[in-house]
């Protein structure tokens, strides 16, 4: 992944999530009245265990060797996210991106693709 695109925003919801403080993003993203895009954003070696994903975009993030373990993604963007070296145990991956995706992307760092049909 190209590491000048790979951005941190200023952003009160993107700074909790940074802080690990899970709980208190879970309060925060349902109380926002907008949603702010995570694309391109710097995730990576954190442990965002037990996020509220659901309506997130986070095409194009990279999560190298983030904690994602149980996390619902199926309601999130995650097209062009990297996940190498992630613990993925339990997640719940949006239906366009085949497992063979998320296992090139787990083991190599290339970014999904979604199958959408074509």
């Amino acid at each position: 992944m190209d590491t000048e695109l790979i951005r941190q925003i200023d952003d009160p919801l993107y700074q909790i999530l940074r802080s690990e403080n899970i709980e208190a993003f879970n309060r925060a993203k349902a109380e926002a009245s907008e949603l702010p895009s995570f694309d391109h954003c710097d995730f990576r070696g954190l442990d965002l265990r037990g996020l509220d994903a659901s309506g997130l975009d986070f095409s194009h993030a990279y999560f190298r060797g983030t904690d994602l373990r149980g996390i619902d993604f199926s309601a999130s963007r995650l097209e062009g996210a990297s996940i190498a070296g992630a613990k993925i145990s339990g997640c719940y991956f949006p239906i366009e991106l085949h497992a063979d995706e998320i296992v090139m992307s787990l083991n190599h760092g290339t970014r999904m693709r979604y199958n959408t049909g074509k």
